[in-house]
């Protein structure tokens, strides 16, 4: 059957959400989860429909692609077809051609899973290897440790608390409450956590949002960060010790998260709170 490429509506986000979540497997590589597209909510939902594209075969949507901001395309692909050359084309083809409506022209930056062959057929037509990233996974069937921090679970009336950790913990973040409740109002965020930490103080030092793809299956961080005036205190350790706990508590079988290779201090943190690095995967960009 042919492949037919695809852009949904509002409507259509819950079928791009429950076939991302059939997709995250243990024995699969991290790619786009719906955790991703749930924070990605935050910016409304017609905007994230319009960020969305779907490539099917036979009505069975068999790939997923999130226009995570200018000229970045993250990319999954149903785990039974990471090896289909015939997908593999079709996507290269099309992310590649400016006028298919996919990425603009000129440079752009394409994340894909480790093996998967669209990574070879974008090298084929002249892609390079960008960015690398760390992706680690902690497996939850044992309990997680306690934190040090006081953690709390955030709610509407907490979530402008969340946003002053959020903004104070990465550079250059406009994220507000307004943007909490747009996220919260999708229905990725029925399977998520928002955690805030406070120190003994009172003061909230850290925060994370979690996202569950369903029972025995990985959850993901999304974000994760540490109020700038309160690092170096092991405060990104004990917040990702409670998202890995509140992800046990949903019923995941492994808690997933990435960071780019050179942000050695957040591949530390993770590591600390018991993850396991995997193999760096390589960013594909058009120069």
């Amino acid at each position: 059957m042919a492949i037919v490429t695809g852009k949904p509506d509002a409507d259509g986000l819950g079928e791009i959400l429950e076939a991302l979540r059939t997709w995250q497997q243990d024995d699969a590589p991290l790619q786009l989860h719906p955790g991703d597209v749930g924070w990605f909510w935050r910016t409304g939902v017609d905007t994230t429909a319009a960020a969305v594209r779907t490539w099917s075969r036979d009505g069975r949507i068999v790939a997923i692609g999130l226009l995570d901001g200018p000229g970045l395309l993250r990319l999954a692909t149903a785990p039974d077809a990471l090896r289909d050359e015939e997908l593999a084309a079709r996507l290269a083809a099309d992310i590649d051609d400016p006028e298919r409506g996919i990425l603009p022209a000129g440079k752009a930056n394409i994340e894909a899973a480790a093996g998967a062959s669209v990574r070879e057929a974008l090298a084929e037509a002249g892609w390079q290897t960008d960015e690398p990233w760390t992706q680690l996974r902690r497996n939850l069937a044992a309990p997680v440790r306690q934190p040090a921090l006081r953690i709390e679970t955030v709610g509407p009336a907490q979530a402008h608390v969340f946003a002053e950790v959020q903004r104070a913990a990465f550079e250059g973040s406009t994220f507000s409450e307004e943007r909490w409740h747009a996220l919260a109002a999708g229905p990725a965020f029925a399977d998520a956590r928002c955690l805030v930490g406070y120190d003994d103080g009172g003061d909230a030092v850290a925060a994370c949002m979690v996202w569950s793809a369903g029972p025995g299956r990985p959850g993901l961080l999304e974000p994760m960060g540490v109020h700038r005036n309160h690092r170096g205190l092991g405060h990104g350790v004990s917040i990702t010790l409670a998202a890995a706990a509140a992800l046990r508590a949903l019923d995941a079988s492994s808690a997933i998260v990435a960071t780019a290779s050179a942000n050695t201090a957040a591949v530390a943190t993770y590591t600390k709170a018991g993850f396991v690095p995997e193999a760096e995967v390589l960013d594909l960009c058009r120069v």
